[in-house]
């Protein structure tokens, strides 16, 4: 499974919910989860910055998450897959 919880985080690269419960998601399922977004987004002939602005944040960062290098809440994702109008489905790599 891709995604790791702690009681505890470990160091910087995690991080807190609101239950004080910290998560990572793996570097493999990040790259996945955007190269998956990025296919989508290019099938429907949209551009970054339509699909963040739809998405609610900043076009850098929904960058970031095409390339795998952020690693974005659930509520994130969450808005990306509502903004490519697209079933969690086409775009969650597990």
């Amino acid at each position: 499974m891709c995604l790791y919880w702690f009681s505890k985080p470990a160091n910087k690269e995690f991080y807190l919910d609101n239950v004080g419960m910290a998560y990572r998601i793996s570097a493999k399922t990040l790259v996945l989860f955007g190269k998956n977004v990025r296919k989508t987004r290019e099938g429907q002939r949209r551009d970054q910055i339509e699909v963040a602005e739809e998405a609610g944040i900043d076009t850098s960062y929904y960058a970031r998450i095409e390339r795998g290098e952020a690693n974005p809440t659930l509520e994130v994702i969450y808005a990306i897959i509502k903004a490519l109008h697209v079933n969690s489905s086409k775009i969650l790599p597990f």
